[in-house]
């Protein structure tokens, strides 16, 4: 099951007794929470509708004894385990024992009036584990994987509506291009972008540009943009502003360092034929930050990123030992980079 089944159950009352929610997408699967809590728990109520523990902390044993208690005073509960151990991934780490069979019981009958959420901040699970084969033989596991790009420009769309608010898409665009995908950072730049708007408003363009800064990663991307397409005044004008945020140079150049290695990444995985998705697995980035990434690769030959590479790990080592002044180092590989081009 995917994010959106497992919210569309919600709001059609299909609830499940036990949910195994993994993925690296925390923002979604927070929301996933919130919405269960919504349906089930009264404001009133939380207190002694809601309980917590972790699989670090707190033996299987204990979980399971409060899973099959019956609730206090509430016709339901929900249970919120955050795991890292019984369905992860990779080497199991706890400080205490658990016994999985216990587990495997209760799912077996689990009780009508519980609510069994597991929170696995991972990846994948381990497919080899009987908990996790059995959960999926009941459709029990959700999994909250990033949005690609067209998905997360519909969700901002969806959240201006939602707000009696239209946001056009060259609007959601640049909101993404400004803030990068963290959901929860876009969540609250719309909610600021909507106020400003008023009601049945519209959030533009141009409200966004002026309203919403740009963080220092998405200036990264931006600053290699520039330089691809030959605008070095540009690009020079984008690198003033991060030093009067008081930006370090060295970090400036290891995000830049990030950006051509990653590019260089994506092209050779294109010609490979891997997939933009499979690209964002291989790499450990968001599916959106692979397109834009890609679009400037695009612009640059391999041998050209190899270089610039190179030119950098050099600019490193001199900036380190003093050979070169950290800000006017950076700015000269700036200048020689945007006269150069790309190829």
């Amino acid at each position: 099951m995917d994010a959106k089944q497992a919210f569309r159950s919600i709001k059609q009352e299909q609830l499940l007794p036990v949910y195994i929610c993994y993925g690296t997408e925390s923002y979604l699967m927070n929301e996933f929470v919130e919405q269960l809590q919504e349906k089930l728990v009264q404001p009133e109520h939380k207190d002694m509708a809601i309980v917590r523990f972790d699989t670090g902390e707190h033996a299987l044993d204990t979980i399971m004894d409060e899973a099959e208690t019956l609730p206090f005073l509430v016709s339901s509960k929900i249970i919120l385990v955050r795991d890292q151990v019984l369905f992860a991934a990779g080497k199991e780490s706890s400080k205490v024992e658990h016994r999985p069979e216990r587990l495997l019981a209760y799912m077996e009958q689990p009780l009508e009036s519980t609510v069994l959420v597991f929170l696995v901040a991972q990846e994948k699970l381990d497919e080899r584990k009987k908990l996790v084969k059995a959960a999926k033989s009941k459709d029990w596991v959700v999994a909250f994987a990033a949005l690609q790009a067209e998905e997360l420009q519909r969700w901002l769309l969806k959240r201006a509506s939602g707000q009696d608010r239209s946001m056009g898409s060259d609007a959601a665009e640049e909101l993404l291009r400004r803030v990068g995908t963290d959901m929860r950072a876009l969540a609250a730049e719309t909610d600021k972008l909507c106020l400003h708007a008023g009601q049945g408003g519209s959030v533009t363009l141009a409200s966004v540009r002026s309203l919403v800064p740009m963080a220092t990663e998405q200036n990264v991307f931006k600053l290699t943009e520039e330089l691809a397409a030959l605008r070095t005044a540009e690009a020079i004008k984008l690198y003033h502003g991060l030093l009067k945020q008081r930006e370090e140079p060295i970090k400036l150049m290891a995000l830049l360092v990030r950006q051509f290695r990653n590019m260089l990444y994506v092209k050779e995985l294109g010609s490979q034929g891997y997939s933009p998705q499979q690209m964002a697995s291989q790499l450990g980035l968001h599916p959106y930050a692979v397109k834009i990434t890609g679009e400037q690769a695009r612009k640059f030959s391999p041998e050209r990123l190899a270089a610039l590479l190179d030119e950098l790990a050099e600019l490193d080592y001199a900036m380190k030992t003093g050979r070169v002044d950290k800000a006017l180092g950076l700015e000269l590989f700036l200048l020689r980079t945007g006269s150069q081009g790309a190829s």
